[in-house]
């Protein structure tokens, strides 16, 4: 009897143990698509940190389709995830499913993509999207030495994602550096694009992007204009400008901006064809949804740093923003090296899980 009664006994310490092991409740990850190599490593960060922090994640991509997205959302919800955490590939278009989950009592963080027109979303996590542009309007002013005078100069700017909230901050960061320059004469752009209606590239396609540019560049720079600057809202755009660019017999490269630190912009970045980047390490902004995350499953507040900046259309969403950084060809070691983001092989930028 004290065998059985130590089985057991055993038997109730290897249960309990294995209880203890078990996830602390279940996450939905709702990613936009994977043919950006960004969303890829947001949702990898993601997932890991997540689970090492004890919980079980549902992580899906949705190829850019919203209907897809949807119904991603709802199996989500089905499955008895705790809360979601999504980057919306329309902000407007998740209004009716997020209806659902608030009536589920699932708490909602947007991460990095505003989700708009609706109040059923708690809390938006992102870096400083206006702050994007000013790094890259700023890096323009200083390149082409327009605070001393310099000029005047033909600039040409491809915006990102009509679709997509954070596209506004950034062409409103960068266009508040460069408007007193266009205004003044010292800066001119040949094609008259300036509005995200206009110099906006559809789900930040690089075909898109290239097409627009290759139009422009027959259109105003096929007689001996010189291009001096482009303004490119990320790194797949300024992809796509490059492309143009190199088809069109371009020899010297004008000034390009951009944002990721995609690897292959990386490597443009280091042989000097790409001027920028703006560098937001993932790792970063996943361990900031993590906390939330784990505040919200355990009843505490979750930390935020901006209350007046995001206003959804419906209410201004507490926000937690973290700070991007300016990189280039003199600072990437240190920032995407030396960190263990990037590791460079023979000149090429690869991330660690591929070593």
């Amino acid at each position: 009897m004290k065998k059985i009664l130590s089985l057991g006994l055993a038997l109730l310490m290897v249960l309990a143990m294995a209880g203890a092991a078990m996830a602390e409740g279940k996450i939905g990850v709702a990613m936009p698509t994977q043919s950006l190599q960004r969303w890829n490593q947001d949702g990898a960060n993601m997932k890991a940190q997540l689970e090492a922090a004890g919980y079980e994640v549902e992580l899906t991509y949705s190829d850019n389709d919203v209907a897809r997205q949807v119904n991603d959302i709802e199996n989500m919800l089905t499955a008895g995830c705790e809360v979601l955490v999504i980057a919306s590939i329309d902000g407007s278009s998740l209004g009716t499913v997020l209806e659902t989950a608030k009536a589920m009592d699932v708490p909602v963080i947007a991460y990095d993509r505003l989700i708009t027109d609706t109040d059923a979303v708690d809390y938006y996590a992102t870096f400083d999207n206006y702050m994007v542009g000013v790094i890259q309007g700023t890096y323009i002013v200083d390149a082409l030495g327009l605070a001393d005078g310099a000029g005047p100069f033909n600039l040409e700017i491809v915006g990102g994602s009509p679709d997509d909230t954070n596209a506004g901050y950034f062409l409103a960061g960068a266009m508040d550096q460069l408007t007193p320059y266009i205004e003044n004469g010292q800066l001119v752009v040949p094609s008259g694009q300036t509005t995200l209606a206009e110099v906006g590239t559809m789900s930040w396609k690089t075909e898109t992007a290239q097409a627009r540019f290759e139009n422009i560049i027959t259109a105003y720079y096929s007689t001996g204009a010189t291009l001096d600057a482009v303004l490119c809202s990320n790194d797949s755009t300024a992809m796509g400008v490059i492309n143009a660019l190199t088809a069109a017999g371009f020899e010297e490269f004008p000034i390009i901006t951009g944002q990721d630190c995609d690897k292959p912009n990386m490597q443009y970045i280091v042989s000097g064809i790409q001027s920028m980047s703006v560098f937001k390490d993932t790792r970063t902004l996943a361990e900031k949804v993590v906390g939330m995350v784990d505040a919200l499953m355990k009843g505490a507040e979750p930390e935020i740093n901006d209350t007046k900046t995001y206003d959804n259309g419906v209410k201004v969403v507490p926000s937690y923003l973290c700070v991007p950084v300016f990189a280039n060809a003199e600072n990437y070691k240190e920032l995407l090296i030396d960190s263990g983001y990037y590791v460079e092989v023979n000149g090429e930028f690869i991330t660690p899980d591929e070593v």
